[in-house]
């Protein structure tokens, strides 16, 4: 007997079908689900309900009808495709340039919720194939609102790993600039500004703010700095991966560099501009194989490192680089020492100090924080320490001098996890035409 054979037997169709569901109401953890091999019982044996109630069962020699076939198609189709993207895994595209040459802009990757564990949906009501919006208006609604909970994954996230997470500061959107970052835009124009010009605001859950793509640099326990743009963790040098990439200013000897040259180098020429009064560039982004390459070029005369110290080049300053107060001396490439918080650990609280936590206490672990004549009251008590609910987080971009990222908008929550980029399946190069744009070669890489 063949497989096939022995698969259209009832009996171990509903074998088959009940052990797969018990495996994922285990993995779910929820065992009020058990109730659901009910029907799995009545579709396969007893057929006391049409639970395919949209499906129509034709009798023998019965025309078909098109647009019920169709119907049957697309909603099997929603829910499968749903069901994959909460548990296992979700399309993903790069919409910046914050990883290059790492992750290029115009990538579409598959994200594994598995790597992490998948969090169960807070925001269940969303129109399916949709994240937050739907042409400019919200997809879903928040009429129902679950708590935070994630089912058990391979692994954790590692210093190294890529991650897709929920942008921390995107709770607040500005209906007209959506992509810009609320509070860095209230902090150097003012909220009173950024509304008349930019909004009204909308607020997002948790689970609905935008996807960011990040390497993660430090993890809950770690306490790190940079130095002259290398990243030290646990007073030890990070290693430097190959697709880490900082700005240099390239002088020439008065002539541009070859856009072909730079092209094939894998510089990415839409960052790139020639100042004729450096006759150079004066931010051109390089990794470490790169630099050597530009180097060696006939009409490069030099090229030196554009590290950031105190005070931060334009546009950075003290109200755009955390934590966004006059005493802490930090810039993009000088920054730290910073310990990343953890779940169940303590830390002494003091209005210097009070900065680095503050979203924390309030925005990501639901706490109210008053300061009262030099005194700090947390939930209307005074509080001389706190401790953690969860894992923390330090992301940065890749192209360090072109990426928005921790040093700009602080910790990253563990529940604000999505997930981590497994597979590039497609890649396109929105500087080119067609078909120069497809990157045929990233096509079905691993991540």
């Amino acid at each position: 007997m063949s497989l096939k054979d022995l698969y259209h037997n009832k009996w171990v169709r509903l074998a088959f079908w009940a052990v797969l569901y018990i495996v994922w109401v285990v993995w779910l953890g929820n065992y009020w689900w058990l109730f659901g091999l009910v029907p799995i019982f009545d579709y396969h044996i007893t057929k006391k309900v049409k639970w395919l109630f949209w499906k129509k069962e034709y009798k023998e020699g019965e025309k078909t009808n098109v647009l019920l076939d169709w119907l049957d198609a697309i909603i099997f189709a929603v829910i499968v495709v749903t069901f994959i993207n909460i548990f296992f895994f979700q399309a993903f595209k790069i919409p910046s340039s914050s990883m290059e040459s790492s992750l290029y802009t115009g990538d579409h990757l598959f994200v594994s919720k598995l790597a992490y564990g998948p969090r169960l949906p807070q925001t269940p009501l969303t129109i399916p194939f949709t994240h937050n919006v739907i042409g400019s208006r919200e997809s879903y609604s928040t009429l129902i609102q679950n708590d935070y909970r994630r089912l058990k994954g391979f692994g954790n996230v590692k210093a190294g790993d890529y991650v897709v997470f929920g942008f921390p500061h995107g709770d607040s959107v500005l209906v007209k600039a959506p992509a810009d970052d609320y509070y860095a835009v209230c902090r150097t124009l003012g909220r009173d500004y950024a509304i008349r010009h930019y909004g009204p605001v909308k607020v997002r859950p948790s689970d609905k703010k935008d996807h960011y793509v990040k390497r993660c640099v430090a993890v809950a326990g770690d306490t790190l700095r940079i130095v002259d743009g290398i990243v030290y963790v646990n007073s030890q040098a990070q290693e430097i991966w190959p697709g880490v990439q900082n700005s240099y200013t390239v002088v020439t000897n008065g002539q541009r560099i070859n856009s072909v040259v730079l092209d094939k180098l894998g510089i990415n020429v839409a960052e790139l501009w020639f100042d004729p009064s450096l006759a150079g560039y004066p931010a051109m982004p390089l990794t470490a194989e790169m630099l050597e390459s530009v180097k060696a070029l006939p009409n490069v005369v030099s090229v030196v490192k554009n590290d950031d110290v105190w005070p931060p080049d334009y546009p950075d300053s003290d109200l755009t680089i955390f934590p966004f107060s006059t005493g802490y001396k930090w810039t993009r490439d000088n920054y730290g020492p910073l310990w990343i918080p953890s779940a169940g650990a303590s830390v002494e609280l003091n209005l210097t100090n009070l900065p680095l936590y503050e979203r924390i206490i309030t925005s990501y672990e639901g706490n109210e924080l008053k300061v009262v004549d030099g005194h700090i009251f947390i939930n209307g008590s005074e509080a001389t320490d706190y401790v953690f609910k969860q894992n923390y987080y330090f992301m940065m971009g890749d192209n360090r001098h072109n990426s928005l990222d921790s040093r700009y908008w602080g910790f990253v929550p563990e529940d604000h996890i999505v997930g981590k980029p497994a597979m590039i399946w497609l890649s396109v190069d929105a500087n080119k035409k067609f078909p120069k744009n497809i990157r045929w070669r990233r096509f079905f890489n691993f991540v």
